[in-house]
């Protein structure tokens, strides 16, 4: 399987990491918006990152990759099949990946990809304004973490991978979770990134980020 997409998209992680869990290997494969490679726009017509080419299927969004690795490969169980914990980890999937990241991904593009690595300026006052939001998001974070364990209630789930993603990403822009203002959020983070998945897709993602942003791997250790 080919995965299309650096590990610096919370998307391409997110997809990365459930791969790991399902002990599913892939290759990785570059590409992204305004890409004009035609190996990837046959796989992503829309340019949209992540994307798998799993001998000759292919398919583009995260959401859509995770629902057919699961499909495919239901060992572990990372969508719950209970209707009520079903239901939990679509909507942090969806939170994750709309709300939680569309305020993370202002600061990232135009404060990172932007100017550092597609050389256009970024938008500081589009940044401001997504700094601004992450308040909010994280004392709803707070209020909902459990003290042991994880978001949906049977075990690790899709919840975790999606939400832990943007807030990985969102430690390259100085804006992961403060212990100290938000403990529950950060010491769930923690439990998250200890599991053997996140630490392989970590240190694909260290030797990558090595290459292209050096002054900003070590944030994420």
């Amino acid at each position: 399987m080919k995965l299309y997409g650096g590990l610096l998209s919370p998307f391409v992680r997110k997809v990365a990491v459930v791969l790991g869990e399902k002990g599913v290997d892939y290759t990785p494969a570059r590409g992204g918006p305004g890409s004009t490679d035609p190996e990837f726009l046959a796989v992503s017509p829309f340019a949209k990152i992540p994307a798998i080419d799993d001998e000759g299927f292919t398919l583009a969004d995260s959401s859509a990759i995770v629902h057919y690795l699961e499909a495919k490969y239901p060992d572990p169980a990372l969508i719950p099949a209970d209707p009520k914990a079903r239901g939990l980890a679509i909507w942090f999937d969806e939170f994750g990946d709309t709300i939680f990241a569309a305020s993370g991904l202002k600061i990232l593009f135009n404060r990172v990809v932007g100017p550092r690595l597609l050389g256009k300026p970024g938008n500081e006052g589009l940044a401001q304004e997504g700094e601004a939001e992450l308040p909010q998001i994280f004392a709803y974070l707070e209020s909902i973490v459990p003290e042991e364990g994880w978001l949906v209630e049977g075990g690790f789930s899709i919840a975790d991978v999606t939400v832990a993603s943007v807030l990985c990403t969102l430690v390259y822009v100085g804006q992961g979770p403060n212990p100290a203002a938000w403990p529950k959020t950060a010491a769930w983070h923690s439990r998250v990134t200890a599991r053997p998945s996140w630490q392989a897709v970590a240190a694909r993602e260290a030797a990558l980020m090595q290459r292209i942003l050096p002054d900003l791997a070590c944030l994420q250790a």
